[in-house]
């Protein structure tokens, strides 16, 4: 994916060196023995899955050529919902050749970027249907806030998720795989709240 130039993101190849549990510390750290427990907050960002497209690292780029992709590709039906990752700002919304429609919302030191979006950037501001956008606006983990499109260099509907963590690209997958760790680890609800009140 090329460089957004003129925006607060730029593309930086490679993965941060912490480990995983260090380097997604989205939170006050918890003890370590609840490290992972802090991941099930987590939203995947797409409503109607339809699979991976594009993993994140090194790829054969559509010009034949290998190039770094910056984030993970997840094919979806166009104009699906697609949700906010985590609890943050709106940093940016945007309009470029290669990430198409855009924006990016800043989660404490990390920046979610989602990219090909449907809708337009006007005066400032993301709209897509009943969803509108400006810089500085808080977003709640799971909101709607931007639905699947085709704009920028795309073949076909799908979301480009991309995460930094302190300037550097971290691989989305290893996220995901944080959070589905982390729901894991959540205690089970009580019999009767798991089955309804009777």
């Amino acid at each position: 994916m090329p460089s957004v130039s003129s925006k607060p993101l730029s593309i930086v190849a490679g993965l941060v060196g912490l480990p995983l549990a260090l380097s997604l510390d989205l939170a006050l750290a918890p003890p370590p023995a609840r490290s992972d427990l802090r991941w099930a907050r987590g939203v995947f960002p797409i409503v109607h899955f339809a699979g991976y497209t594009s993993h994140f690292g090194r790829r054969n780029g559509p010009g034949g050529g290998r190039e770094m992709h910056s984030g993970l590709d997840i094919a979806a039906p166009l104009g699906s919902p697609i949700r906010n990752w985590w609890a943050g700002t709106v940093v940016d919304v945007f309009h470029d050749g290669g990430c198409g429609v855009g924006l990016v919302i800043r989660s404490g030191e990390y920046e979610h970027m989602y990219c090909h979006l449907a809708g337009a950037v006007r005066d400032g501001a993301y709209a897509s249907g009943r969803v509108l956008l400006r810089p500085g606006q808080m977003i709640r983990a799971g909101q709607l806030i931007a639905h699947v499109g085709l704009s920028g260099r795309t073949t076909g509907p799908h979301l480009h998720w991309g995460i930094r963590y302190r300037g550097s690209w971290l691989d989305p997958g290893l996220i995901l795989r944080a959070m589905v760790r982390g729901r894991r680890l959540q205690p089970s609800l009580p019999q009767q709240f798991s089955q309804g009140r009777k």
